[in-house]
């Protein structure tokens, strides 16, 4: 039976931890018995940590994770290696804000042979105009840097094969700040199979999103030199 480890990345998140676990854990126990929901504390300065810590008991394939803070992309890729380690079979990520649904998650446990890159594409999104404006602006920037159509870079519901993952993973620097922009491009551009299924995107469902738009505006410039940077290093 596949080991399914399911990643989610949390910061601040006490309002939605409880309910993202009870919501995930199914998944992963429908997975099989070796499977975990695996939640990843990024240096929480609230109760997000103690919270999902104290859920242990309840839900037996849980395994709840702390480190110091260092983003999310770091942090998601802490939990890729942290799955390879565990010796996954696959590894899904999304994120602990509530806006995806676990319920979409079996059309990609159904197709997971075609591994490569599984990954959602956000049809309808309820986390405003700012947010689909940095889509397409990522877009146009990975088009311009990588000369490669990625039609949701960063999308948080993403399926991938942990031995070919951990292949991916030497291209990607130790804690990038955009993990997941930078895995999708290499996919792409190294032909693994990248199939897109669409996904719901929810309003937050609670607590406030720690990135505003002067964030992103500096994140952009960020990444943009970054990208270029990296640019020889990924068509090698």
């Amino acid at each position: 039976m596949d080991k399914l480890y399911i990643i989610i990345p949390a910061y601040n998140e006490e309002e939605n931890i409880r309910s993202v676990i009870a919501q995930w854990h199914p998944v992963a126990e429908k997975a099989g018995p070796d499977s975990r929901l695996v939640i990843i504390d990024d240096g929480s300065k609230d109760s997000t940590y103690q919270t999902a810590a104290g859920l242990k008991e309840q839900y037996s394939q849980l395994v709840v994770l702390t480190k110091e803070n260092q983003g999310h992309g770091a942090t998601v890729l802490h939990g890729y290696r942290y799955a390879i380690k565990e010796g996954a079979d696959y590894v899904f990520q999304t994120d602990s804000d509530g806006q995806t649904l676990p319920s979409e998650f079996s059309v990609f446990w159904k197709n997971r042979k075609k591994c490569g890159l599984l990954t959602g594409y956000r049809v309808h999104r309820g986390d405003g105009v700012s947010r689909l404006f940095v889509t397409r602006v990522l877009r146009l920037v990975l088009l311009v840097t990588f000369r490669v159509w990625v039609k949701d870079a960063n999308c948080p519901y993403r399926l991938m094969r942990c031995s070919q993952l951990q292949e991916v993973l030497k291209k990607v620097p130790k804690d990038f700040f955009l993990s997941n922009v930078l895995i999708s491009v290499i996919y792409i551009k190294e032909k693994l199979g990248v199939h897109y299924y669409p996904i719901t995107f929810l309003p937050r469902q609670g607590g406030e999103n720690s990135i505003n738009m002067k964030k992103i505006v500096g994140i952009g410039r960020k990444s943009f030199r970054q990208f270029l940077a990296l640019r020889k290093k990924i068509e090698e």
